[in-house]
């Protein structure tokens, strides 16, 4: 019973709000699996690689399921109600491309190093920021997509013309709702994938767990930046939802597949990746 009032007071609140939680949930569940360095030394690497695979599909099926389909949906019910005749396609093209160049941008120029790399091979800006540092910004830069995207998935509610897409089951609170869910159970060995290997360099547990919770921290922040420019600009929603789409799927190639796939366990990491897809088609059909 108190499970459900907790639902209606949720579904009751600001989208902003909403947001803000979503976006505190996703972090938890990043702290949380950092938090497994209390417990482990050590960890097997064909577990972070199956755990990335993981995190690739989730990241891959959030694309299509929660914002690539809405935001097609939504130019096509604009068309239909005579506010638009722009190809359905078009917007959810134009931001998927831009969502993509943005975190194309943003890797060239936010110092970062790849998980399992050596310092050497860092990317971005050339700089003396230690180790530690590099390696949270890289993970750092998965989650700046990831909250983008559960903040515009709730900031979308607050459009009144999406009342029609939700009586179609297209979009609705339960989908913005599976995606903050998806998206915080692929956090959690993320957050074990950043602290872990910190604890074998020679950190602490608790310098490790600190750096690995502290990953996902910018995914309140840009929830709410996303679901406050929804709400205020309406006619970007589209576009808004496939630039989250675009930006995920781009840090999914150049980043979380050849990570999972970089450790030879490139069977296990496919089938994390394959596991990952069905949990976040899952959630999205069944709750959306």
């Amino acid at each position: 019973m108190e499970k459900l009032e907790a639902y209606k007071w949720f579904i009751e609140q600001n989208p902003i709000l909403q947001a803000l939680l979503a976006g505190l949930f996703t972090w938890g569940l990043t702290a949380t699996g950092a938090a497994l360095v209390f417990l482990f030394k050590t960890t097997n690497r064909k577990i972070l690689d199956m755990a990335l695979g993981f995190t690739g599909g989730v990241m891959i099926a959030a694309s299509f399921w929660s914002l690539l389909a809405p935001a097609i949906s939504y130019v096509e019910m604009q068309n239909e109600m005579g506010l638009s005749n722009l190809p359905a396609f078009l917007p959810p093209a134009i931001g998927f491309f831009l969502g993509a160049l943005f975190l194309y941008y943003l890797d060239k120029i936010i110092p970062h190093l790849h998980l399992f790399k050596k310092k050497e091979e860092a990317e971005g800006i050339s700089t003396t920021w230690r180790k530690t540092i590099l390696l949270v910004l890289a993970i750092a830069l998965h989650n700046i997509p990831e909250g983008l995207a559960v903040g515009v998935a709730f900031g979308a509610l607050a459009n009144p013309d999406l009342l029609a897409l939700s009586e179609n089951n297209v979009f609705t609170i339960g989908s913005a709702i599976a995606l903050g869910i998806g998206i915080g159970i692929q956090n959690f060995p993320e957050g074990f994938a950043v602290s872990m290997p910190l604890r074998r360099q020679g950190a602490s547990r608790w310098t490790s767990w600190k750096w690995g919770q502290m990953s996902a921290i910018v995914e309140p922040i840009f929830a709410v930046i996303g679901a406050a420019i929804v709400m205020q600009i309406l006619p970007i929603l589209p576009y808004a939802l496939a630039f989250s789409a675009g930006a995920m799927i781009f840090i999914v190639v150049e980043e979380v597949i050849p990570e999972s796939q970089s450790g030879g366990n490139t069977d296990l990491a496919t089938m994390g990746l394959i596991a990952g897809f069905i949990v976040m088609m899952i959630l999205d059909v069944s709750l959306g």
